[in-house]
């Protein structure tokens, strides 16, 4: 502060000799000087940073601005899209076409009714092929025209085609299923859908139960919600039977898969038992037979299967032998006589099911040697154990007590009536009834220890209007998964990419010493990276929604 009674110069006095008005030019020199050090006072640095930071909040609210205004606009986007899924069953090979909607710069919104699936299948199965794989190519081309028919023509390049074989397949050599696999892959190369060699593959049944699972979850809501709140699924196929359910008890790794879906995370037990499947074990079962009949004495030998009505004339020639062993047990056999017997029937399946239990290496295997926990939650049973259980006209929730009247009434029943009582049935359909019925019992409760008066079990094949088909559930995670490439990444980094540069900046300014602005700046960059991932989660959190 300067003094009020410091003494004045006169310009025209001299002092010590000098002019005064040379002494004033050295004390403004000097004067100067002081101010230029002044610059670097406290305040005037606290104005710098001000002005730095008020910068950076500034270039943040337009940011923001803009990400609003961005998503607004995408918010009332829609786009519409189509995927296409080919189900190489074991018994035939289904398309299926989906048409759907995506929203929100990237919320996919299905339709799995009559509007947005349409599907179409041929027999027989892929597998069936295998001494002529070249035939492959008019069966799979027939679906390949279904597919074109009913997406629009300027879609095709984008529509992506996949074609996904199960345990037909699988019961094939490796090389038996490459040669069937390039075919299809070269139809689907010229099919003029977006396709990709490794679109075309035998999916594991750990795959298949998996994705049974969530389109199952998917049509009943619980996608997304309390693990413990899920479905379980048990499926009965042509070749194989998959489990699949939420477990908390430890798995050996081949038999553990897990999922996350917003903030849960799902650790699945899924596996399929291949050769469990109701075709697959009712030739077993009728193999088992021919085989115990080529080692008695007699030439001619009426063996006993208690899983035919009585009346019933089985055709050997139907039986899925090898050459020479079907040549072999037809010299002992002329015959099996059908005895309609259900418990002999069920007694014989639970033979089938326990094979190879005494190997088993794990703390519990219900099923042979095949680790699995003990159930938990509620169940759908699909497929087979739904045909066989409206057959029989059971309700959705029915008790097994319920199937065994059933089962033992239709196992007892003569052939002949049975025929008159369905004429609209094919006889070879009509036929395994009775064994479905004793199968499932042997399966559900004297393997897996589902008690016969247990309501959690409940017999489906859809859910309101959504089919429970294991080729929905892929088309869900796939079609999700590459949705999330193209929105999810671009977006998420984008904002971190602003976040790292502005805490870079930040410490910076950090280190030349404006803390306080520093710690004010770095709170506000922080709401960067959490709006990303809060409009992550939103994003999620709307998928959910719609898969509800």
């Amino acid at each position: 502060m300067r003094r009020s009674n410091a003494r004045k110069i006169n310009p025209n006095v001299k002092v010590n000799g000098v002019n005064n008005n040379n002494q004033r030019m050295e004390l403004g020199k000097f004067n100067y000087r002081v101010n230029r050090s002044s610059n670097r006072s406290p305040n005037r640095a606290n104005s710098k940073s001000n002005i730095v930071c008020y910068g950076f909040i500034v270039f943040v609210v337009a940011f923001i601005c803009y990400i609003v205004v961005f998503s607004s606009y995408v918010r009332f986007t829609v786009k519409r899209k189509y995927g296409i899924v080919i189900d190489g069953g074991s018994t035939g090979t289904r398309i299926h076409v989906f048409e759907y909607e995506v929203r929100n710069g990237g919320v996919p919104v299905y339709d799995f009714g009559d509007k947005g699936l349409v599907s179409m299948r041929v027999n027989p199965g892929l597998s069936a092929y295998a001494e002529e794989p070249e035939k492959v190519e008019q069966s799979l081309g027939r679906l390949v025209e279904f597919g074109k028919g009913n997406v629009p023509k300027e879609y095709w390049s984008e529509t992506e085609i996949r074609l996904m074989a199960t345990a037909g397949m699988r019961l094939l050599d490796l090389g038996d299923q490459e040669k069937i696999l390039e075919v299809c892959r070269g139809v689907l190369r010229d099919s003029g859908f977006k396709f990709k060699d490794d679109w075309a593959s035998v999916i594991s049944g750990s795959d298949e139960g998996l994705y049974a699972w969530v389109i199952a979850n998917y049509a009943l809501g619980t996608l997304g919600s309390d693990p413990l709140q899920t479905t379980g699924i048990i499926e009965l196929g042509g070749a194989s039977a998959q489990v699949t359910f939420v477990s908390n008890e430890p798995m050996p790794p081949e038999y553990s898969r897990t999922i996350k879906f917003r903030n849960f995370t799902y650790r699945i037990y899924s596996h399929s038992l291949l050769q469990f499947g109701q075709n697959a074990a009712f030739d077993l079962l009728l193999e088992s037979l021919v085989a115990r009949g080529q080692h008695q004495a007699p030439q001619s030998v009426k063996l006993m299967d208690p899983c035919s009505p009585r009346g019933y004339t089985h055709n050997l020639s139907s039986l899925k032998l090898s050459p020479s062993s079907f040549a072999e047990r037809t010299r002992h056999i002329s015959s099996l006589y059908p005895s309609g017997n259900f418990s002999e029937c069920r007694s014989a399946s639970l033979s089938l099911l326990q094979k190879d239990k005494e190997s088993c290496s794990y703390k519990s295997c219900y099923i042979g040697s095949t680790f699995m926990p003990k159930l938990q939650g509620n169940f759908l049973a699909t497929e087979n154990f739904f045909y066989t259980s409206k057959f029989f006209g059971l309700p959705p929730k029915a008790f097994l007590s319920d199937l065994v009247v059933a089962g033992k009434s239709f196992c007892e029943e003569d052939w002949s009536r049975l025929k008159s009582k369905h004429p609209s049935l094919h006889e070879e359909d009509l036929h395994r009834y009775c064994f479905s019925s004793a199968y499932i019992l042997a399966l559900l409760h004297d393997s897996l220890g589902i008690a016969l008066d247990d309501d959690r079990i409940g017999y489906a094949n859809q859910v309101e209007n959504i089919p429970l088909d294991w080729a929905l559930g892929a088309f869900i995670l796939q079609s999700t998964a590459e949705l999330d490439k193209e929105h999810s990444g671009w977006f998420a980094n984008m904002f971190r990419s602003e976040a790292i540069f502005l805490h870079l900046l930040i410490r910076r300014k950090d280190q030349s010493g404006s803390a306080a602005s520093a710690k004010n700046l770095c709170t506000l960059c922080c709401l960067v990276p959490r709006a990303s991932d809060a409009i992550l989660r939103r994003r999620e959190i709307n998928l959910m929604g719609q898969l509800k």
